[in-house]
Order: structure tokens, then C-alpha cells, then sequence
């Protein structure tokens, strides 16, 4: 008779790092077709260069490391910060601009501090920020909307601009490009326009910018999914996007001329894609469900004091990361109380 003696946990669920990393990939994808139809073949090229540097820097590392390659590789945890990254990128970011933020996010901000699990900060919003105040004006060459675009690239001649940033003989970069509704916004505001004004612009739609508010949309529709299938929870999203909302809504009733609505905040930007991707970040965001929900409130005021007030027109990068050194704090204040045991004790 064997007295084999096995260690708790003795029942396991079906969820593990893999699968879910699979399934945050699978909600992605909504919004990166939507792309391909609204902005062009370059969130393509984006996620394969982002997608083929994350994977070697990886496994870099991991070697240098003396740790397992091939294992770690297949938990998908840098396919799916490249995914992040990509897809926050220009669509005519240059092939340098995309594989230095991905190496960064996942050298610096993942590896050297231990690998998944030991990160502090967000990896795909460290190497965005990086490449946001190292080169703003590549970071800021956002492919026009279809609709708005009077020239179009086809994929090789995506590709060789990405490579050489040469466009095609009688294509010029503004036939293929604008400036964003956030980056209008703040520029026009600065200028003493009103918003009355502003939204004139045919770069604006009915809630936001004109096609990223149907971004916004799928990106929302592939974060309800996550929460149906509980890869997540409502607390950081509804946190964020409540307090968002909520100031915008305070802010835009005192001075409708000069404050956005929360619609228009909503629906621009990397609203969507923070509230329901980046911020639910297990790792470096906050652990408990009232942290959660307390992470989640700090990163949409922050997102919002930003917009309005700071140099930058969207936002959600720093918020996200000034939130990750809150979370240890935010973890210490809201601990769940253990069953027995007094508060007050």
C-alpha cells in the first residue's frame, strides 16, 4: 500500500498564465481588424516586428539568465506586451521606433527585475513611454482614417516606409496622415479656439476621433468578453473609466467651451484599451478587489489631470505607471480582513 503524501492545493482550476494570456491575445482581436480596415497595413507590420523582438530579447535574457527558454516563451506573456505595445504604436512608426520599445519593455521593465511576476511596472507602458519623450515627433505620425486619407499604401509600400521612410513618388506624409483628436484638442485649446470650434474638424466623429472611436468601441467589446469569461474583474475598469467620466462630467458642465464631455473622453484615445488591458495588469497594478477599485479611480483622474492640464494629449501610459508605484500602498491600506481576526488588533 503506498502512503504516497502529495502538498496542497489538492484541486486546481482550469485557468493558468498560458491560457490567459491566450485569451487577452483572442479579445485583441477585434480591434487590431478594426485597425487594419481604419488605419492601414501598418498595425500589421507592428505586431510582427514587435511580436519577433519581443520573442528574441526574451529568450536573450532567459539565456543569459541560465533559465528555460523554450518553457518560459510559451507562457505567451511577451507576445501579448508586444500585442500592447504594437497597437498603441503609430501604424507609420519606423521598424527602430517599434523594436526599441519592445526590447525596453521587455529587457528593462520585465527580465531585469525577474521576469513575469516580478515586474513592478508595466512593460508595454514602460517602452511606450520611453519612446514618447525619447522621439515625440515619430511617436506623434498617426495614419489618417480611411475616410480622411486622400492616398493609400499598399503593404509593401507600408513596409518599405516603415523601413526606409521613403513614401512612394506623389505621396506626400500629410495625403496619409493627422494629428489625433486628443492632440488637436490640446493644441487648439492652447491656441484660445473653443470647442464648438474645434469639433468642426473632420478629424473628429460623433462621440471621438474620427475612427477611434470605433477602435474604442471593439476594444470595449473584446474587454466584456474578458469579464464574461473572468480573466478579469469590473473593479479596475469600472474604477477608471468612472472617475474619468465623472470629471469630465464635473469639468464640462462648469465650462462646456473649453472641457471635454465624457463621451468625447471615452471614446478617444487609449481609454478603452487602458481600462480593460493595461490596467488590469495582475502583476504590477493592485492585488485586493477594493485595491482594485481604488487603482483603477487613480489612474482615470490621473488620465484626466493629464489630458487637460499636461503636456501630453492622452495620458493613460503615465497614469498606469505613477498608479504601479502606488499599488504596494494600495495593497498595505486595503488588505482583506482575516476571518478571527479583529481590524483593530
Amino acid at each position: 500500500m503506498s502512503n504516497h503524501v502529495t502538498s496542497s492545493p489538492f484541486i486546481h482550476g482550469a485557468a493558468n498564465v498560458t491560457r490567459t494570456m491566450q485569451l487577452v491575445a483572442y479579445a485583441l482581436l477585434p480591434a487590431i481588424l478594426g485597425s487594419l480596415w481604419l488605419f492601414g497595413w501598418g498595425i500589421l507590420i507592428n505586431l510582427i516586428l514587435a511580436i519577433s523582438t519581443a520573442l528574441l530579447a526574451e529568450a536573450a535574457v532567459l539565456a543569459m539568465r541560465h533559465r528555460p527558454v523554450l518553457i518560459t516563451l510559451q507562457d505567451g506573456s511577451a507576445i501579448l506586451t508586444a500585442m500592447l505595445l504594437a497597437i498603441s504604436l503609430p501604424p507609420l512608426a519606423p521598424w527602430w521606433l517599434i523594436v526599441i520599445g519592445t526590447a525596453f519593455a521587455i529587457i528593462f521593465a520585465k527580465q531585469l527585475y525577474g521576469g513575469l511576476g516580478f515586474n513592478p511596472f508595466n512593460p508595454a507602458m514602460a517602452g511606450y513611454v520611453l519612446l514618447l519623450i525619447s522621439f515625440p515627433q515619430e511617436m506623434t505620425s498617426w495614419a489618417a482614417p480611411t475616410i480622411l486619407r486622400s492616398a493609400d499604401l499598399s503593404l509593401w509600400q507600408t513596409l518599405q516606409y516603415s523601413l526606409t521612410s521613403q513614401l512612394p513618388v506623389g505621396i506626400t506624409l500629410d495625403a496619409i496622415s493627422s494629428a489625433t483628436a486628443l492632440d488637436t484638442l490640446q493644441v487648439q485649446l492652447g491656441m484660445g479656439h473653443v470647442l464648438s470650434e474645434i469639433r468642426s474638424s473632420p478629424i473628429f466623429g460623433q462621440l471621438g476621433g474620427y475612427g477611434w472611436e470605433v477602435i474604442n468601441g471593439l476594444i470595449l467589446l473584446g474587454g466584456l468578453w474578458l469579464l464574461r469569461q473572468r480573466v478579469i474583474s469590473w473593479h479596475v475598469p469600472v474604477g477608471m473609466l468612472g472617475s474619468l467620466a465623472l470629471m469630465a462630467t464635473l469639468f464640462h458642465f462648469v465650462d462646456p467651451e473649453y472641457y471635454a464631455g465624457p463621451l468625447f473622453h471615452l471614446a478617444s484615445g487609449g481609454a478603452m484599451l487602458g481600462a480593460f488591458f493595461i490596467a488590469t495588469d495582475p502583476v504590477s497594478g493592485a492585488t485586493s478587489l477594493r485595491g482594485q477599485l481604488v487603482f483603477g479611480i487613480g489612474v482615470g483622474l490621473l488620465t484626466f489631470i493629464i489630458r487637460t492640464w499636461g503636456s501630453f494629449p492622452d495620458g493613460i501610459a503615465f497614469a498606469v505607471l505613477l498608479m504601479n508605484m502606488a499599488a504596494p500602498t494600495i495593497d498595505y491600506y486595503t488588505q482583506p480582513q482575516v476571518y478571527g481576526h479583529n481590524r483593530r488588533s
